[in-house]
């Protein structure tokens, strides 16, 4: 729909203003109008189409002759209407003074320079039209109608072609204001749709982080076992493969429901509902896992787990998490102590606690990203709470403090 728009609307803001359809129609009704009054007044006030020179206005020849030029060139002109403005208004001004055969091309240009300028110009520029009423009416006066009759209706007229060229204007500013303010409110919606999309996939790479890392450093430390012992008996083989090939394939799992997450579009009505996220209630689980891969897990759990509110207790499931796989990864084999405390409204404290390893370790270690830490530190802050981990005498420990709010 944009050719039903002037060029100053349809077209791009960076991009130079070129005619749209509606521009040329009104360009050439405009010429047409302005040219055809032009030739159609100098034939009558000739005496070409009648025969008889018109009494109202009865001229010199030349002086007519005159009239019909200027006016003629100002009415071709009218094409160029937009990109001659100010040349253009100017000779409109002058022919106002004397012109009969101008007058249609003359309330184009008036109409024109209430439609294109600022309201200081249009007011500057219908008083000096005004005043050109007063010259007009003294050099080409009307035998019909009286001096001050002939000012009032060139006043009445040029007032009126104002007000009518102020209120397009004040259209097109408030259309262009609309498109503005449409575009910024598009271009505000796309930035929070990748704000979204970015802090959604952050989300998904840090759960992606904290469950695969712990499958894998499970994998690791299995397959380890076998590596180091080949002459382990057959039925503690049989063992560990076993906890291999499970570990793998809930690994898989995991990985195939954050790809598949990345890969949805929007959820639709019929879209199958997301897994449940673990939360402190699956802390014994957790720690039987470890446990089943053959770390030592001691679990000191002070509070009743069920009582700890969900986003609470689903990042102190994954600080829990990422403890002992680094414990897993740093210090094989050390007794690992995972401590539970708080109360409601007080907070919850979590501590996780293994020995510093000592001497050179018997398999090699666990690959990792390095960034596992810095991870928890950020989900512990952003949940409101604070986490710190470090050395601490013969110990490495990992505590968290995350707000536990009193429900009413």
């Amino acid at each position: 729909m944009s050719w039903l728009l002037p060029a100053a609307l349809s077209a791009e803001p960076d991009a130079p203003a070129r005619r749209s359809t509606r521009d040329w129609v009104v360009d050439s009704l405009c010429f047409v109008l302005g040219f055809g009054f032009t030739v159609l007044a100098t034939a009558d006030l000739l005496g070409w189409r009648t025969g008889v020179v018109r009494e109202w206005y009865p001229d010199a020849g030349w002086v007519i002759w005159i009239d019909g030029l200027l006016s003629g060139i100002a009415g071709i002109g009218l094409w160029w209407r937009r990109r001659f403005l100010r040349q253009l208004a100017l000779l409109a001004l002058v022919l106002s003074t004397f012109s009969v055969a101008g007058a249609v091309t003359l309330m184009i240009m008036m109409l024109t320079v209430a439609v294109h300028c600022r309201f200081p110009v249009l007011a500057a520029y219908v008083t000096a039209g005004a005043a050109t009423n007063l010259i007009f009416a003294a050099i080409r006066p009307d035998r019909t109608s009286g001096y001050w009759e002939t000012v009032w209706w060139g006043v009445t007229i040029v007032v009126i072609i104002s007000l009518w060229g102020m209120v397009v204007r004040a259209r097109r500013e408030l259309l262009a204001s609309w498109r503005e303010r449409a575009a910024r409110a598009e271009a505000e919606q796309q930035l929070r749709v990748e704000q979204a999309r970015t802090l959604e996939r952050t989300r998904i790479a840090r759960e992606m982080h904290d469950v695969l890392a712990h499958r894998i450093s499970l994998l690791s430390l299995h397959a380890g076992a076998l590596e180091f012992r080949p002459d382990a008996p057959p039925a503690e083989i049989a063992g560990a493969a076993s906890v291999v090939r499970a570990t793998a394939h809930q690994a898989l799992q995991d990985l195939r429901a954050v790809i598949g997450v990345l890969r949805a579009g929007p959820a639709g009505a019929d879209a199958a509902p997301e897994r449940p996220q673990p939360t402190l209630s699956g802390l014994p689980a957790l720690a039987g896992e470890a446990r089943l891969a053959g770390d030592k897990v001691d679990l000191d759990i002070r509070v009743d787990l069920g009582e700890v509110p969900a986003g609470t207790g689903r990042t102190a499931y994954r600080i829990i998490q990422e403890g002992l796989t680094n414990a897993r990864k740093h210090a094989p084999g050390a007794a690992v102590r995972v401590t539970v405390g708080g109360a409601c409204g007080a907070g919850l404290h979590i501590e996780v606690a293994n020995p510093l390893p000592v001497g050179i370790p018997r398999r090699p270690p666990i690959p990792g990203t390095g960034v596992g830490l810095i991870g928890l530190a950020e989900r512990a802050t952003l949940a409101g709470g604070s986490l710190t981990h470090g050395p601490d005498g013969a110990e490495f420990r990992l505590t968290a403090h995350l707000p536990w709010a009193a429900t009413r």
